[in-house]
């Protein structure tokens, strides 16, 4: 009923209907100038609203449901968007006009490429625009260890002192790790190193159907083999960590075990948008069907792994405007080559997921394991979060659409630690991790956690800062980093010598 009356207000045009700010879909002036666009574009906006309000009054009944019928209605509704056909939109049909037509002949060829080479999707980035070592990952370090899962990467200092306690930092086994040091003035590494902190990281293996049975105990033992080789070479008892998203459950279990053995070989951990406690809603929990997660497991153990490609279509597919639309409009309509943009290119270059981690990442998903005592095991030690007590630093994401901020918040919660510091991001899931201090946009809030407390409760009594979460996260690194000492010369150690220059060979090894 209110679609139809906003209906007649559009027709005899008195509709306040507009696209939301930030929509590049109608940001070409014949959408606000040419009456008939006009009306196109409000009744198509006016009928996406209808569907929202409709998923909008299921959550309120079934919340699980509402998460299914969301997902499936945005990709209704965007694939509807009269942007995504060449005659509903005037900003492709005047770029086919002032190209005689040239636009539309590339376009063809992008699309045929994309069919051949990319499954269908349409290419977020120009392949080979930026190269690995040479464009993106050119942080000055060292290979100090290699094994079949993993390179250990240690970075050149460049502070004439550093701290005498080293930070480890665990990428996510999902994805390449160089989101961590994209370009120059936009890496997390480099920024690390230039605060005076010994950093070393890992980089993942991409596996291939031969490595179908890595799981939670292999990469979780891997990450307790990094935390010793770290600890050899710098001569400290205890080191830092920092997981980034799935990394950050890596880094969890890794601790669970040492908690176990008696052991503290870390001082101190932080987590970049990772959720613990699968409890809540989220996006996300429109794959949460147990019939949906039983044919992905059958799937990945059919194959052995799950692709990059499988995976990156179903994180698009969240964000169908953003991930997909857009580039339809750019590649095909407009007949342009994918932009040259780094975060795009990591987006793009992709790694698998071996079968039984996949398998249990779906279990930790659909049953929330974790944060229940005893119900999960890794390198036969029941899982106890509760048993975790170092000082520990969290970040969420404002905006994030694959790890919720309250869910990264309640990371807070659910570990034992008394000293807990939390800062939630402006940003979305990846570009609060690409965030450099001198991005001007940047800002994040943070304040004292209280156990026991909500998220909203800590939103309320929290600060904006302007700047980077990155400049936090380091000054509480420092403070927690020990004595400074003068920086090593040369990397590795008589144990572990150097094998080669950063990046190494498995951040771009095909498998």
């Amino acid at each position: 009923m209110k679609f139809a009356t906003e209906a007649s207000r559009i027709a005899v045009g008195r509709s306040d209907v507009t696209p939301a700010r930030g929509d590049w879909r109608f940001k070409d002036p014949t959408w606000t100038e040419n009456p008939i666009f006009s009306r196109i574009a409000k009744t198509y906006l006016a009928a996406s609203n209808a569907v929202d309000s409709v998923v909008d009054n299921l959550a309120k009944e079934a919340p699980h449901r509402a998460d299914q019928a969301r997902f499936v209605a945005g990709i209704l509704t965007s694939a509807l968007a009269p942007t995504n056909y060449l005659l509903g939109n005037p900003a492709a049909m005047k770029r086919a006009f002032e190209t005689g037509g040239s636009s539309l002949v590339s376009g063809v060829g992008n699309f045929l490429h994309d069919m051949r080479h990319n499954g269908g999707m349409p290419s977020m980035a120009k392949p080979g625009a930026l190269k690995v070592g040479e464009d993106l990952a050119i942080t000055p370090g060292d290979v100090v260890h290699r094994d079949h899962v993993a390179e250990l990467l240690q970075y050149t200092p460049t502070t004439a002192k550093v701290r005498q306690r080293p930070v480890l930092v665990i990428p996510p086994p999902i994805g390449r790790y160089y989101f961590l040091d994209l370009r120059p003035g936009r890496s997390f590494v480099e920024y690390s190193v230039s605060r005076g902190l010994q950093t070393f990281l890992i980089s993942w293996r991409n596996p291939s159907p031969d490595e179908a049975e890595w799981d939670l105990d292999t990469y979780t033992e891997r990450v307790l083999e990094a935390i010793d080789t770290v600890r050899e070479i710098t001569g400290c008892d205890e080191i830092s960590t920092i997981g980034f998203c799935a990394g950050g459950i890596l880094n969890t279990l890794a601790m669970n075990y040492l908690s176990a053995q008696g052991e503290r070989k870390v001082h101190n951990a932080a987590y970049a948008v990772t959720l613990l406690d699968f409890g809540r809603s989220a996006p996300i929990g429109a794959f949460s069907s147990a019939r949906l997660l039983d044919v992905a497991r059958a799937n990945s153990q059919r194959q052995g792994v799950i692709s990059a490609q499988a995976m990156g279509s179903v994180f698009s597919w969240m964000r169908p405007n953003d991930l997909v639309w857009n580039y339809w409009v750019n590649n095909y309509l407009m007949g342009q080559d994918p932009p040259v943009f780094d975060i795009l290119s990591w987006n793009a270059d992709g790694t698998n997921l071996p079968a039984c981690l996949h398998k249990q990442f779906l279990d930790i998903f659909q049953f929330n394991p974790i944060v229940k005592s005893g119900a999960l095991t890794v390198l036969d030690t029941p899982v106890d979060v509760a048993s975790i007590h170092v000082p520990i630093y969290v970040t969420g994401a404002i905006n994030d659409h694959l790890t919720p901020w309250k869910g990264c918040y309640q990371t807070t919660q659910v570990l034992s630690s008394t000293d807990v510091t939390f800062a939630l991001s402006n940003a979305g899931h990846i570009a609060s991790l690409v965030n450099p201090p001198d991005n001007p946009k940047a800002s994040y809030y943070t304040g004292p956690v209280t156990r026991g407390e909500g998220a909203d409760t800590w939103r309320a009594g929290a600060s904006q800062v302007q700047g980077s979460w990155w400049e936090h996260w380091a000054d509480w690194a420092n403070k927690r980093g020990g004595k400074l000492i003068p920086a090593p010369t040369s990397a590795g150690s008589e144990t572990y010598p150097s094998l080669g220059s950063a990046p190494g060979s498995y951040v771009s090894r095909a498998n």
